[in-house]
């Protein structure tokens, strides 16, 4: 066996060998993440203590407006000052293996012999927004083994763009023009929660009315709390055009953000979202193990025959999982202890 190629056995030797720069061990961490595995919880125990260091990016937009090609040359941008990059691209999920359908090297050639970025394809899995689940703590993993600038790209379709902002210190907004009606996204939202704005193919007809469009639509939003204006960049990416004056643009909103008390902000109601989508997730869990496949869809089955209104059925589902943590033990964890917050 090769030096170095040894099975790392516990989840303290995979991040110290992650903060030495191991892309194995880092994709192992990524894995206890995408996977679930019994050392989930003692992994982000370990790596909500070194996380948070990190500038995040969300890249988000419709399909065909060059999302990969720009995060590639973003990815570039900051190599050139030295940052170390990693990069979640969220793709579909295959419909047969349930793992991601585009590959991570496929889409950034020019960065994969580079020891300082870390690309990773990550399945959405049917999620609804077009994000997976484990998204979030696979961000923190890549913050925590010690990347200066994680970016997470989107598959940009249904509420991707508007769930990208709940993950990102800085989201950014591509369109593209000749994709019909460039400001389409507007009507979802997207206007609300872009930090910064890209026009890319940017050379071809119609971008200047794109961004004039974008200019005019960007005045009737109403101003934030802390008043920040989004800034319109024009990108040609696949020749690497405008990639300077857009992290110029990222590095002024991360500026303001600090500045403004607006990243403590945001990072508290990311936290909040991540806490209460993960208590969710195992209350639900812990009901149906109560339940039983069988029991949830008899309590659907109650309500299309209206023998159950969806409220009281609800109301079944949560008190089965009360009594299930209830029988466990006298406190919330079964060990004797007290809950402490």
């Amino acid at each position: 066996m090769r030096p170095g190629t040894s099975r790392v056995r516990t989840v303290g030797e995979l991040f110290e060998r992650a903060r030495a720069g191991d892309p194995r061990a880092t994709g192992q961490l990524l894995s206890l993440v995408e996977n679930p595995s019994d050392r989930l919880r003692e992994a982000m125990e370990l790596l909500a203590r070194h996380a948070g260091h990190a500038a995040t990016i969300g890249v988000t937009g419709a399909p065909g407006v060059g999302k990969s090609t720009l995060v590639a040359a973003l990815v570039g941008a900051y190599r050139q000052v030295g940052s170390r990059v990693g990069v979640l691209a969220v793709d579909p999920s295959s419909p047969f293996t349930g793992g991601a359908v585009l590959g991570d090297r496929v889409r950034m050639q020019a960065h994969a012999t580079d020891d300082a970025v870390f690309i990773r394809s990550m399945a959405s899995r049917g999620h609804l927004g077009g994000l997976s689940w484990a998204t979030p703590q696979a961000l923190r993993v890549l913050d925590a083994v010690g990347f200066d600038v994680v970016v997470v790209e989107t598959v940009g379709v249904g509420q991707s763009e508007v769930e990208i902002a709940g993950l990102a210190d800085s989201t950014v907004v591509v369109l593209a023009p000749g994709l019909g009606d460039g400001i389409q996204a507007a009507k979802a939202g997207i206007l609300e929660v872009g930090d910064v704005f890209v026009v890319n193919k940017s050379d071809r007809d119609g971008a200047g009315q794109v961004v004039r469009d974008l200019t005019a639509m960007l005045r009737l939003v109403p101003p934030g709390p802390h008043a920040w204006t989004p800034p319109v960049v024009r990108t040609v990416a696949h020749r690497e055009e405008g990639i300077d004056a857009l992290v110029v643009e990222l590095r002024r909103h991360r500026d303001w953000l600090t500045t403004s008390g607006g990243l403590a902000e945001r990072r508290r109601w990311q936290a909040r979202e991540e806490v209460e989508a993960l208590a969710q997730a195992e209350f639900l869990a812990t009901a149906r193990s109560v339940l039983g496949e069988a029991g949830v869809s008899d309590l659907a089955d109650a309500v299309v025959r209206g023998a159950l209104d969806p409220y009281t059925a609800a109301d079944r589902l949560v008190q089965a999982a009360y009594r299930a943590q209830h029988a466990a033990s006298s406190t919330p964890y079964g060990d004797g202890s007290a809950l402490v917050l």
